[in-house]
């Protein structure tokens, strides 16, 4: 079978996407969460290999109300590969988000064409909240691909209505039952089938009787999907099916699930439970780039021209997608869950999203196909876009998860001023090395006996300091006493401890994060300050 060009350029691009995370995959900082996740995961491990006896992970924390699939995966292969633990997650996560961007491959090609899958496929490659995130964003990416994965079974399920074959029941079944087996939030897999074969039944059956019918049989040939995803979601999250309340008291969790923190939108601090129901659609709207905000517009223009002849019965496929991106946003405008860092805990989304754009652009460079100029313009428009988003990747890099479009702001400084920047604080890999470099140099001028240990406060989880520090370095929690102050610069925080700045991790011209020497302060100028909300 000979490959047309795009099929090419996919494989091409798949095979550049593997090479960078093969070479990079060890230069990302350990995020917040990876501690308490893989000692989640670890104990879990123990549950299993102690006959079940070992309950010790369903009391760790809050971890109890997430499914440890990927954390399990992680803990399994530390024991196997010769890899520093952080490593091993890094490039377990991108494998995770490499599969997500296959199954977005696979589902815009069903849809419409190579070409758009291509796009779509670029496009989430563009895209620093995906492949940026997918180093880190473990819980995250992994969610979000599993989820890519269940919309691609249910866009071939859609073709299928009412009478599912077997294979297809039991692969939508799997894909589903991994997205339980991370999070709760995998029930929007579960509601878009439902949904969906509600949608196809009233388009496809006459009369009440004929709908009733149409619906039993749908049942019954997803009952296998069902099955297979609550066995996998067992597994995978064993607290889920411990008791009948646990399903209920996670989905509650999700939705308002709320503590004592801020976000930032547009330059004001919000608490994270008073977020406008905007919150969502306002980071979407300056996380996504140029070039992907106008495939979506170009994908909602088409569709409002093609409204009227449209004959739904004849698009479930296109309607699955549909389903998969109004119903979450729907969820977050009427709920207002409790949200922080941006677009975070909604990253299963963006997939969606790309598989719109590409099929977006793609179609509207075949509407203006006997308009040459204007076709060329709109082409050299986007290689213009999509090569000032690889630039700016290229210059965040190991940091494209911090990555805003133009819409943000005027510039990257005031994006990451106004707006959530390195919240997962990655800039402290980088960070800790200017602290033993200066060390470094300063200890060459001393005697060789000097044995002096050094205590160091971070703006961040204590292991994402120690991991990277050596032994004359000690984390501190008595910030007053602290001889030097690592932060990144998101929320202020590098404000919070004064000291002189011997080290700045810098991209674009803009400080992502600091390192401060403390040692010569006395007094108050030594005490911590809230951090300021300008």
């Amino acid at each position: 079978m000979t490959l047309n060009l795009f099929e090419k350029l996919s494989y091409v691009l798949f095979a550049a996407l593997a090479i960078f995370i093969l070479l990079t995959f060890k230069q990302y900082g350990i995020s917040n969460d990876e501690q308490v996740q893989h000692v989640y995961g670890q104990l879990l491990l123990k549950f299993y290999g102690s006959g079940f006896t070992d309950q010790s992970a369903f009391m760790y924390k809050n971890l109890y109300l997430y499914g440890g699939f990927f954390d399990l995966i992680a803990a399994i292969l530390e024991k196997i590969l010769p890899l520093w633990v952080w490593d091993i997650r890094h490039l377990l996560s991108a494998a995770f988000g490499y599969a997500g961007m296959i199954a977005v491959y696979k589902c815009t090609r069903e849809l419409a064409d190579e070409r758009a899958a291509f796009l779509a496929v670029l496009l989430l490659c563009l895209t620093g909240a995906w492949t940026g995130a997918m180093f880190t964003h473990t819980k995250d990416v992994s969610f979000g691909a599993c989820m890519a994965w269940a919309l691609y079974y249910t866009i071939l399920v859609s073709r299928h209505l009412p009478r599912v074959p077997l294979h297809l029941s039991l692969k939508l079944g799997v894909a589903t039952g991994l997205a339980l087996g991370l999070r709760i939030g995998g029930a929007f897999a579960v509601i878009y089938i439902i949904l969906l074969v509600l949608i196809a039944g009233l388009l496809n059956a006459g009369t009440f009787k004929h709908r009733l019918s149409y619906y039993w049989q749908s049942i019954l040939s997803l009952l296998p999907a069902g099955i297979a995803a609550f066995c996998l979601m067992a597994i995978f999250w064993p607290w889920a099916v411990m008791g009948l309340s646990h399903i209920f008291i996670a989905a509650k969790s999700f939705s308002h699930f709320a503590f004592n923190m801020n976000t930032i939108v547009d330059g004001v601090f919000v608490s994270i439970g008073d977020v406008p129901r905007t919150y969502l659609l306002q980071y979407l709207s300056v996380r996504l780039p140029e070039v992907f905000l106008l495939g979506l517009l170009s994908a909602a223009v088409i569709l409002l021209i093609k409204i009227k002849k449209i004959r739904p019965a004849n698009h479930l496929p296109d309607i699955s997608v549909a389903i998969a991106i109004i119903t979450p946003l729907l969820f977050v405008l009427y709920d207002r869950p409790a949200l922080y860092n941006g677009v975070r805990h909604f990253t299963f989304i963006i997939p969606v999203l790309s598989i719109a754009a590409g099929i977006g652009l793609s179609t509207a460079f075949d509407i203006l196909n006997p308009y040459k100029k204007l076709r060329l313009g709109l082409i050299a428009f986007c290689i213009l876009l999509t090569s000032n988003t690889i630039y700016t990747l290229y210059a965040l890099h190991p940091y494209q998860y911090v990555y805003y479009n133009y819409f943000a702001g005027e510039n990257f400084k005031k994006d990451v001023h106004d707006w959530e920047g390195d919240y997962w604080s990655s800039s402290l890999i980088d960070a800790t090395k200017l602290l033993k470099f200066y060390i470094d140099a300063e200890q060459m001028k001393l005697p060789k006996s000097h044995k002096k240990i050094y205590s160091v406060a971070i703006c961040a989880e204590a292991f994402q300091g120690r991991a990277y520090l050596d032994k004359r370095f000690t984390i501190t929690e008595d910030w007053v006493a602290a001889d030097f102050y690592i932060s990144s610069t998101n929320m202020n925080c590098d404000k919070v401890l004064k000291g002189k700045i011997i080290g700045t991790i810098e991209r674009l011209d803009t400080p992502l994060a600091i390192v401060k020497d403390r040692r010569n302060l006395t007094g108050e100028d030594r005490r911590p300050h809230a951090a300021p909300r300008d």
